[in-house]
Order: structure tokens, then sequence, then C-alpha cells
């Protein structure tokens, strides 16, 4: 029996290398669909108007991956002088020129950052508020 099922196995072996082998000499082409990013240096026009803008942000779930990402990706933004979004109090603070950006513009940068994050309670605002936290 033994004998058996060691030449049966033998013959498996044999086959699947017969067949794994293939003697294609010619590679076979294939074509790939990309997106190609070109990087432009931001846009910011020296005789700016820069107001300051306040809002939240709800869906965050960590500092570094969602609070981190969505700053960065308004600070690409044509027009945005400064981004800070602050996780623990949920709040987004953004200088930018007010005729290249306005709210629309940065809510629809946050949302499509990914579709969870929900902006609310937007508001220009003369002084950024202070977002530290008192130690207790």
């Amino acid at each position: 029996m033994k004998a058996v099922k060691k030449h049966i196995l033998g013959i498996a072996m044999i086959i699947a290398l017969l067949f794994s082998c293939k003697k294609e000499t010619n590679p076979k082409v294939k074509t790939v669909d990309s997106n190609i990013v070109v990087k432009t240096e931001k846009i910011l026009s020296p005789n700016a108007n820069f107001i300051k803008s306040e809002f939240t942000i709800d869906g965050m779930t960590c500092e570094i991956g969602c609070a981190k990402l969505i700053e960065k990706n308004i600070n690409k933004m044509n027009g945005v002088k400064l981004a800070k979004v602050d996780f623990n109090n949920k709040l987004a603070m953004v200088e930018y020129d007010e005729t290249m950006v306005n709210h629309h513009l940065l809510a629809d940068v946050v949302t499509k950052t990914a579709n969870v994050y929900k902006v609310s309670e937007m508001k220009i605002v003369k002084k950024f508020s202070d977002t530290k936290k008192e130690k207790k």
C-alpha cells in the first residue's frame, strides 16, 4: 500500500512539473492604465488678501492617519497659506486667499480625503482658537 502511494505521489509530481513549465519564448505585453501626476508648485499671490477660517471635522479616528492627511491635502491647495488640523479638538484652521479658496472648496477637499469625514461649523475668524488643552 505504501509503495502504491509513493508511485501515485511520484506520478503526480511529474505531471505537475510537465504542466507547470511553459515553453513560450515570447513574453506577453500588458498595458496598464496609470494616472500620471505632475508635481507643480503651489500658487500663492503676493498681493492676496488672506483670511482665516475654522471648521469642525467629524469622523477622524487618529491623529497621524486622519488629521495629518487632511492637513496635508488642504496645504496642497492653491491659495492656501497655512492649514492646521487639531485631532483632539476636531478643529481645522486654515489661512487662505479668499479669491482662490472658499468654504465649499475646503469642505470638498476634506470629504474627498475620505467619505467618513464630515465638515461643520465653518466660520471666518480674526484669530485662530487656542488649541492647547490644560494639563490636569
